[in-house]
């Protein structure tokens, strides 16, 4: 068979992949079964979580600033991640399959890159207004005002969302030649794009530019923007003072580095050629993990939120009785 023939017939045999097998845990049914009820566990906490702090920021009148208007689309981010991820494995797990329809994998290499996307800019944003909240106290009501939080929010959903469309484009647009099991245990872009024909590359290089480019773009401004609030905090005579500064600034500097370091740590660390094992867990680490982390942190290191918890819970337990 000539080259060319060779080549037509992996790309008519790529347009006929009706569903991709995903990477199982384990092929041990008993492993599989725990797996199921770690992940249930997992998702169960996140949404509980998330749940409170959308639920406490909507309740409360004293939350509707902007800092919490933030972390209410933290938390909604952070439920759509978990959400577009856990069900399937739990469900493949359940079930002892690998399978994810072309669609359903479609659907979550869009979903996971619009939320991861828009939550790395939300995180952005949140990181200029701890800078405004510490750096410009008498500017903040000028500079974060409500319309202006909501152009920020919605700017950091919209530019998720192009930026998922770009991957998805990009990545379900190329000819599929070596098959379609993925080296992930969900639907994700890099995985995807391996099994595509080699001339692709330049394609490949492309996303991995773009990806990088945004990434240390976002990267940038959050450093520059402590450089600065550590400065400030500094410049405060009391050390009560400077302690209260920062301590309004570690919840999201927490989020953050948890964030960042798994990431960088997923898509930097050499490859492993021994076993899959190490690249699940780092990948359950970043994609599962700050999901379920996230409403801990905050709820653990501020005490407004603490305190308005409690009371909405405290009222609903009155009206109940």
């Amino acid at each position: 068979m000539t080259a060319p023939r060779a080549q037509e017939k992996q790309m008519s045999n790529s347009s006929s992949i009706t569903q991709f097998l995903l990477l199982p845990f384990t092929g041990t049914r008993e492993l599989q079964l725990l797996h199921f009820w770690l992940f249930l566990g997992i998702y169960l906490t996140a949404l509980l979580g998330n749940g409170l702090i959308i639920t406490t920021i909507a309740w409360d009148q004293h939350l509707h600033t902007p800092m919490y208007f933030f972390l209410l689309n933290l938390a909604l981010l952070d439920l759509g991640c978990i959400s577009t991820i856990v069900p399937k494995s739990m469900a493949n797990s359940l079930w002892d399959t690998r399978a994810i329809s072309y669609a359903g994998c479609v659907m979550q290499v869009f979903l996971f890159a619009f939320l991861v996307s828009a939550e790395l800019y939300l995180l952005t944003i949140m990181s200029y207004d701890r800078y405004v909240a510490i750096c410009k106290p008498l500017h903040y009501g000028t500079l974060l005002g409500s319309r202006a939080c909501v152009h920020m929010a919605a700017a950091a959903w919209a530019t998720g969302f192009l930026t998922a469309l770009l991957h998805m484009a990009n990545t379900f647009s190329l000819p599929l030649c070596k098959g379609n099991a993925l080296g992930q245990f969900f639907g994700e872009s890099p995985q995807i794009l391996k099994p595509s024909c080699s001339h692709s590359y330049l394609r490949k290089l492309g996303l991995i530019m773009f990806s990088a480019f945004f990434f240390e773009g976002c990267f940038v401004f959050i450093v520059v923007s402590y450089v600065q609030i550590l400065r400030a905090v500094l410049r405060i005579p009391s050390e009560q003072g400077r302690h209260k500064a920062f301590s309004t600034c570690l919840p999201h500097l927490s989020v953050v580095s948890l964030f960042l370091s798994t990431v960088i740590f997923a898509h930097l660390k050499p490859p492993s050629n021994s076993s899959s094992s190490l690249d699940l867990v780092v990948s359950v680490l970043y994609s599962v993990v700050p999901s379920a982390v996230n409403p801990l942190i905050y709820s653990m290191r501020n005490q407004e939120l603490k305190v308005a918890l409690k009371k909405m819970i405290q009222s609903f337990f009155f009206q109940q009785q």
